[in-house]
């Protein structure tokens, strides 16, 4: 029963002013979080970080008709609630301060109130409210620092984990108070020594057989240093030092005092209590496109994704059971509308879901929280995939097997080739399919449920042969039209006949490449999983360590399909400028490369048959080390001969 009050009372709940009305059930005075929120710049980033996030995604209503069909609600109670909690806040206000209340304190206080027939909620800060009575599992009734009380039916109260209680959450700004506490002191001292430390300090040293000074000497000198060292030394010209002085600086620099270390270990820390990735709150000292690419997929899942079901159910147990027309209602925070790509990609994946045998229109439509369409449950099946036999209407692509070769018809070889602009879209396709296999193995692995190191050894051992076989599938079937690509651009630039040029002589090479490529794959994952095992402690059991393993075999998935992509390509190139006559090779390095031994070699000419200074023959060359072709993406230009 939600508590009622005109508009013209609004005011007089009895959420007082008193900034020292301390909740009693808080282990800490709740004030002392707001002054560590305004005076601690780390925290602040941290919660304005989750807040802000959180706050843009907006909430929609829906209620469910089936398990395969839902229906949007925008006028239901809940919705309107949600979307102007009180007159003149908005949506995006309201649940910042939800999220704000929750990351600082660990409670979010709502009273309820009906303004003229609907239903709002009057969000009140948690240093001026508190459960009171009852016992650890319910309180009695909620008290507002002017004395006002309300019943447990009138306040929606939004709170986290406490070890000893139910009715309270305790703020993660505990386990940080040392840490900032630390912090604090230090940029005391960081104060002090700047406004004494910043300035010439030191000491002079008068040899011990200069000649004794008179009163008139002393006071001299004395003058003359005062007006340099005014301002640091910067205001009063040269000193001079007479009788062989000598100037010894004391105390220690700005360096030696890591300012910058120290405030960063502080923001690290920080995230790290509220699980966010340091890369996302600015810290890079380990960030690539990749990892910061996919880090913000998981921001989304595994950082937010937490904070958005909790809130998503709160609203229902608490705010539904006072509105009418509840049945099969529930709200979803729209995080889908973030988690979709670009344009492109969504309509590539939308256009082969709903195109292909495997799931309905009505199917793809409830996923996107659309309603159901008339005829939308019947599968679609094109010609091409019934006749054709490929696997997706957008399959276009012939199997590497299946191409036509280049001497004996050329003109359909070209015609059925990849073409030099496949090539981004073709690297794309090849991450995912060899990151998906990758998780296939994973699956496997947990499936199986080894209980140590050696067990995960051991098993990796009884599949190798047949997981390798996979691997290679996948590795042959894109090196091969990858190294078309890089054939391609060559031969249509020296050689547009394909004269002396085959398809049959480069495929046997990739094919060896390719296996290559899936033992040292397959080993990288078998470290992985073995290691992350070794490390777990035995009663946390292997399930987490190897979850672990997973996410670091799908990361060696992305750079060995980069790697392999870069050294298909270039071998590709590189054939057909043989069989073309070309004479000159030229290392061109790519904006994606920061090798710093790339940059340099950027523009260095060698003959055809030669090796680069790095000892390559091309980008991505097998014969070289890891660190010059793990993620290479740097390619080849050609010259004819002089």
């Amino acid at each position: 029963m939600a508590f009622v009050v005109s508009s013209g009372e609004l005011a007089t709940t009895g959420a007082g002013v008193l900034p020292a009305y301390a909740p009693a059930t808080f282990r800490a005075q709740p004030w002392e979080y707001e002054t560590i929120w305004r005076t601690q710049p780390q925290v602040r980033t941290v919660i304005g970080f989750i807040a802000r996030n959180i706050a843009q995604l907006g909430i929609h209503v829906f209620r469910r008709i089936s398990d395969t069909d839902r229906e949007r609600l925008r006028d239901h109670p809940l919705a309107q609630l949600l979307d102007s909690p009180l007159p003149g806040m908005t949506q995006y206000r309201f649940i910042e301060r939800i999220v704000s209340d929750r990351a600082l304190y660990d409670n979010f206080y709502g009273i309820k109130l009906k303004l003229n027939g609907r239903l709002r909620v009057l969000p009140v800060p948690p240093t001026l409210i508190r459960p009171y009575g009852g016992n650890w599992i319910a309180p009695e009734y909620y008290e507002t620092a002017g004395g006002r009380q309300f019943g447990v039916d009138e306040v929606i109260h939004i709170h986290g984990y406490s070890p000893t209680d139910m009715t309270y959450g305790e703020s993660p700004i505990e386990a940080l108070r040392e840490l900032i506490l630390e912090s604090s002191q230090a940029a005391k001292q960081r104060e002090q020594m700047w406004r004494g430390g910043a300035r010439l300090t030191g000491v002079l040293v008068r040899p011990p057989d200069a000649p004794e000074w008179g009163k008139e000497e002393r006071r001299r000198f004395r003058e003359m240093w005062r007006t340099f060292s005014a301002g640091g030394g910067a205001e009063g010209g040269t000193p001079i030092l007479e009788d062989g002085m000598d100037y010894k600086p004391v105390g220690f620099n700005p360096e030696q005092a890591q300012y910058i270390e120290a405030r960063k270990l502080n923001r690290e820390e920080c995230a790290a209590a509220y699980y966010i990735p340091p890369p996302l709150i600015g810290i890079l000292d380990h960030a690539t496109y990749s990892n910061i690419k996919e880090q913000h997929a998981h921001l989304y899942q595994d950082t937010l994704g937490p904070w958005t079901v909790d809130l998503q159910q709160e609203f229902v147990a608490q705010l539904l059971p006072d509105l009418p027309d509840s049945q099969d209602v529930y709200c979803e925070f729209n995080v889908e509308a973030k988690m979709r790509g670009d344009f492109e990609s969504q309509a590539t994946a939308a256009s082969t879901a709903t195109g292909g045998p495997w799931m309905t229109r009505n199917e793809i439509r409830a996923r996107n929280n659309l309603p159901a369409v008339e005829g939308g449950d019947e599968l679609i099946v094109p010609l091409n995939v019934t006749q054709g036999g490929l696997a997706s209407p957008r399959d276009t692509a012939p199997e590497p097997d299946a191409l036509p070769k280049a001497r004996a018809r050329p003109v359909e070889t070209k015609a059925g080739q990849p073409s030099p602009d496949d090539e981004p879209a073709l690297r794309d396709q090849f991450r995912t399919a060899l990151q998906e296999a990758t998780e296939d193995e994973l699956a496997r692995l947990v499936e199986a449920e080894p209980d140590g190191a050696d067990a995960v050894r051991a098993w990796w051992e009884s599949g190798r042969a047949e997981r390798q076989a996979r691997f290679v599938k996948v590795l042959e079937d894109f090196m091969v039209r990858l190294g078309l690509v890089g054939a391609r651009r060559v031969l249509d630039e020296f050689n547009p006949s394909d004269e002396g040029w085959s398809a049959e002589v480069m495929e046997p090479w990739l094919a060896v490449a390719a296996l290559h490529h899936a033992q040292l794959h397959d080993g990288a994952g078998e470290e992985a999983a073995a290691a992350a095992v070794e490390e777990v402690p035995a009663e946390s059991g292997v399930g987490a360590a190897l979850l672990v393993a997973g996410a670091v075999w799908a990361a060696a998935a992305l750079t060995r399909s980069e790697t392999a992509a870069t050294e298909a390509v270039s071998f590709g190139g590189h054939d057909a400028a043989e069989a073309s006559g070309v004479g000159f090779k030229i290392w061109r390095t790519t904006s994606s490369d920061p090798r710093s031994q790339h940059l340099v070699m950027n523009g260095e000419k060698v003959p055809l048959g030669g090796t680069f200074s790095n000892g390559l023959r091309w980008p991505g060359d097998s014969t070289g080390d890891a660190d010059q072709t793990a993620n290479c993406q740097c390619n080849l230009e050609y010259e004819m001969e002089e």
